[in-house]
Parts: C-alpha cells; sequence; structure tokens
C-alpha cells in the first residue's frame, strides 16, 4: 500500500516538482499537493496522510502557523512533518528541524528528499 504525503505549497510548480521527483523514484508514495496552509488543515479533517512535506512561507496561515495547529490535535500531532523551504536561515533550521523530522532547503535534490522521507516512514 502506498505512503501518503501531503506537499504544501503556495507554488504549484514545486508541488509539481516534489510529485514528479518522488514518483520517478519510487511507487510507494501517493503525492497529494494542496496550495495553502487552510487547504491543508481542511485536507487533515478528512484524511490522514503519512507524512506532510510542508513550506515555510506562504500567504495567509505560514507554515509555522499550520504546524502548530497539528500539533495542538491529538490526531494530527503524530504525523511527521518535514519543512521544505526557500528560507535558508540557521535560527530557523535549528528551530525547524529541533520541532519537526526535518527541514530540507529548496532546491532539494530528489534522491535526497526521497532518502529522508524512506527513513522517517521506514520504507527500505
Amino acid at each position: 500500500m502506498k505512503k501518503k504525503v501531503l506537499v504544501v505549497d503556495d507554488e504549484q510548480d514545486q508541488i509539481q516538482t516534489v510529485k514528479y521527483a518522488l514518483e520517478s523514484l519510487t511507487d510507494k508514495y501517493e503525492i497529494i499537493g494542496v496550495q495553502d496552509g487552510w487547504q491543508c488543515l481542511d485536507y487533515l479533517k478528512n484524511e490522514q496522510p503519512d507524512l506532510v512535506l510542508l513550506d515555510m512561507m506562504m500567504p495567509g496561515l505560514n507554515g509555522w502557523q499550520v504546524f502548530d495547529a497539528m500539533q495542538k490535535n491529538d490526531l494530527w500531532r503524530s504525523i511527521p512533518v518535514i519543512f521544505l523551504t526557500g528560507v535558508s536561515d540557521p535560527v530557523m533550521k535549528n528551530t525547524g528541524e529541533l520541532l519537526a523530522e526535518d527541514y530540507i532547503e529548496k532546491p532539494f535534490e530528489a534522491q535526497e528528499l526521497k532518502k529522508r522521507i524512506d527513513k522517517i516512514l521506514h520504507i527500505s
């Protein structure tokens, strides 16, 4: 059974890049994309992905706010989160790595992204 990976990014091109990159490397993931934090929270009300790739810088509800909302919900707090962001700030990176499962800067390398997701979801 495929693992569901929810990609939350305000740039549709980024969602498509992640989808293409992961699906070209493995058939073990189903990639679902939403374009803002509100859509992410709406999705989580109905579905439980196995992992969330979360952009930090989005209009409306940013990645930190989405992450905070997930942590406050008993059903969502156990969903692993990887921050996937264009922000290359050492403080944000340290905070992201401390709070979430991982922090990956854009542009990412497809094999590395897959490797990190595989590790978190225990895929070999």
